[in-house]
């Protein structure tokens, strides 16, 4: 009888440590190392805001839709690099950008990443604030992240 107990314990020991084990490699799967992602991310919105339309066109594909509470057309990659460019044009700069909250998503060479967005803006001395929430996808293509579609809303 001794000896039996023992082989459960051994066996029970045994299960534990292959479910840690398991368990951790599956963590470390679920959790990439988003930097290279995160970073994209915000070279966009940073580009966006700075008039960097050859940045803009590196990361922002042809085929992009972007879809923003309030309007009611959709942009397309044209159109994206006007309204930056003529954002820059009537002298807005970025004075903030902030991602309070961020959660990312994984499928392949696919990320879809959820944020929250607090920035302030200059144009023309007038400094204003705005916030929201965005929904991006991002496309890993040739080596680096692209980002295709976006849709931004005011709402908390």
């Amino acid at each position: 009888m001794k000896e039996r107990n023992k082989a459960v314990a051994v066996a029970f020991a045994f299960a534990i440590l292959s479910f840690a084990t398991l368990s951790s490699v599956n963590s470390a799967a679920q959790k990439p190392d988003d930097r290279e992602l995160l970073q994209a991310r915000e070279t966009v919105w940073r580009a966006w805001f700075a008039g960097d339309t050859n940045t803009l066109e590196e990361l922002i594909p042809p085929e992009t839709v972007v879809m923003s509470g309030g309007e009611r057309q959709w942009k397309h990659q044209s159109e994206v690099l006007r309204t930056s460019t003529e954002f820059h044009a009537k002298g807005g700069k970025l004075i903030q950008l902030e991602f309070p909250r961020t959660e990312v998503q994984h499928f392949d060479h696919v990320a879809i990443v959820w944020s929250s967005y607090e920035l302030e803006i200059d144009v023309d001395g007038k400094r204003s604030r705005d916030s929201g929430r965005v929904t991006e996808i991002f496309v890993w293509r040739d080596g680096h992240w692209t980002n295709p579609g976006w849709h931004t809303d005011t709402g908390k």
